[in-house]
């Protein structure tokens, strides 16, 4: 008989008058690897922030291997074997990356006191035992997301626990990271430990998951194995309706006017590197890449962010000189960035506060803020973006993370940039308001705003984008347009069919400027 490591039984969380689980079970094996699905605001947060401890059920039990547990704590779910990695991530940045992974678990000496070095060869077993090269000593502030994300997961995996939950842990990795991360949870999963893992790309939980639950409105809909569960199946049950996903998102066309924004040679400290494009008034250009590629460093570049140590940038065909973010704005750039909950929202605030943040001259007077005003404008972006939100006077940290991304959109909507930069806009969103983005995105354009868009989902950028730039190694390699991805051989077919194989020519044309980029560099040394 097979062992259950966790059971919850009729969790339901009320926040005041917000529902946020009604009647939810939820049973893990031991020895499986069990995907947890939903849209924005399903309670896939909920209820794993209730078993991990952080939520108090206003009504169930919870058990873990046989175990019923009666005080609703982290401590008492760590105690009992629970361990979890955050999409929100819950490192110290003035912290070195050991020193994360075992905070309130640190190594002594026979002194008592704190022994940092232990720590540090621990930390780097772990890694190597994902197979990546992380540095033990480096301080997390200076990481680039994806080397956070591995120390997220190294810091989960470290307590030996029973029961692993992972929140999005491949969002912010490489495809090679995501493969070893893969191998390793085989590797547990063998050993007898449950792992809950919750992620968007369907396209993993169909390689890793043996058996899939899905939620939607604070609800269960269905349990079953992932043999059951086509991907057409598990968009219908998310949505609530037939999908097909991004496949669906009509394109249009988009008039072309004048050139905005013009690289010429650009680069930075590290990244980009001697990087020339040209973005148009009415065009989305997308960035394709692997992580690492140097797209967020051209993005934040472009956004005044970081310094240009070469090259010139021209808005509206004059030079000009971004050495801060006031800069870019005061140009008509906005920046939506890749991290929205340290970079992009201010969770204890509420809607309305975070989406009048960029704006708050215009919504004030004679050095006080008019209320009416800021009412106004978050009224009309939380209708323009369809923010799911019980009032603009609630935290956002009590939104989904998709609805707290349409919040970071919002605010900088508000101050009606002509250039919006969007660093993976839809990390951790579900599939329904991907699509929303991504129609949105096409609409702006539509109406002759430049749109510069970062995603590591393929689909995505051929979905949105009239251009698309390929980077590697911080240069851009292939400036192509969207329709040369198409093969009129093809124009018969699917839409999802012809979508698929213009996937995999752009995949194609990643792993050839990988290539590129490592000739280049060895010709340099």
């Amino acid at each position: 008989m097979t062992q259950v490591a966790v059971r919850m039984t009729d969790i339901s969380k009320h926040f005041g008058g917000v529902r946020a689980l009604e009647n939810v079970s939820l049973e893990v094996y031991a020895g499986e690897v069990h995907a947890l699905l939903g849209g924005n605001g399903a309670g896939k947060s909920t209820i794993l922030k209730v078993l991990n401890g952080v939520h108090v059920p206003t009504t169930g039990t919870i058990e873990v291997a046989g175990q019923k547990l009666d005080v609703h704590s982290p401590e008492a779910s760590r105690a009992a074997g629970i361990a979890m990695n955050y999409q929100e991530m819950s490192l110290v940045p003035t912290l070195t990356v050991a020193q994360n992974v075992f905070l309130t678990r640190e190594a002594k000496t026979g002194r008592g006191f704190i022994n940092d070095a232990e720590a540090e060869r621990k930390t780097a077993e772990l890694f190597a035992t994902l197979g990546v090269d992380v540095n033990p000593r480096a301080l997390v502030g200076d990481l680039g997301a994806g080397q956070k994300q591995l120390t997220e997961i190294a810091k989960a995996i470290s307590q030996d626990a029973r029961v692993l939950v992972l929140d999005e842990p491949s969002t912010a990795l490489a495809v090679s990271d995501v493969d070893r991360l893969f191998a390793f949870l085989r590797t547990l999963k063998e050993k007898g430990t449950a792992i809950i893992y919750v992620s968007h790309r369907m396209d993993e939980i169909a390689r890793i998951a043996d058996r899939a639950t899905i939620l939607r409105d604070g609800r269960h809909v269905i349990t079953a194995p992932l043999s059951e569960l086509p991907i057409e199946t598990m968009i219908e049950h998310i949505v609530g309706r037939r999908s097909l996903g991004l496949a669906d998102v009509e394109r249009g066309d988009t008039t072309r006017g004048e050139a905005l924004v013009e690289l010429r040679g650009v680069s930075g400290r590290d990244k980009p590197v001697d990087v020339s494009l040209t973005l148009h008034r009415g065009e989305v250009l997308g960035l394709a890449g692997l992580l690492g590629s140097g797209r967020s460093s051209l993005a934040r570049l472009v956004a005044g962010i970081d310094p240009m140590t070469a090259g010139s940038i021209l808005i509206r065909g004059e030079p000009v000189r971004l050495r801060k973010p006031g800069d870019a704005i005061r140009a008509g750039i906005a920046l939506v960035p890749e991290a929205r909950a340290t970079q992009g929202i201010i969770p204890a605030h509420s809607v309305a506060s975070n989406m009048t943040l960029s704006v708050l001259d215009g919504v004030s007077q004679r050095g006080f803020v008019d209320e009416s005003r800021v009412r106004d404008v978050t009224d009309t972006q939380i209708k323009r973006l369809s923010v799911k939100t019980a009032s603009r006077d609630h935290a956002v940290s009590t939104l989904s993370g998709g609805n707290q991304q349409k919040v970071v959109i919002g605010k900088w909507l508000a101050t009606d940039p002509d250039v919006l930069v969007l660093d993976e806009p839809t990390a951790g969103i579900d599939i329904g308001s991907k699509a929303e983005i991504i129609r949105l995105v096409r609409d702006l354009a539509a109406t002759g705003k430049a749109i510069l868009m970062i995603s590591s989902e393929l689909s995505e950028l051929l979905t949105a984008c009239d251009r698309i730039v390929v980077m590697a190694d911080g240069r851009a390699h292939q400036d192509m347009l969207r329709g040369e991805l198409d093969d009129p051989a093809e124009a018969d077919n699917d839409i999802a069919d012809r979508l698929q194989m213009a996937e995999q020519r752009l995949q194609i044309a990643i792993q050839d400027a990988l290539t590129a980029g490592e000739e280049a560099n060895h010709e340099y040394r």
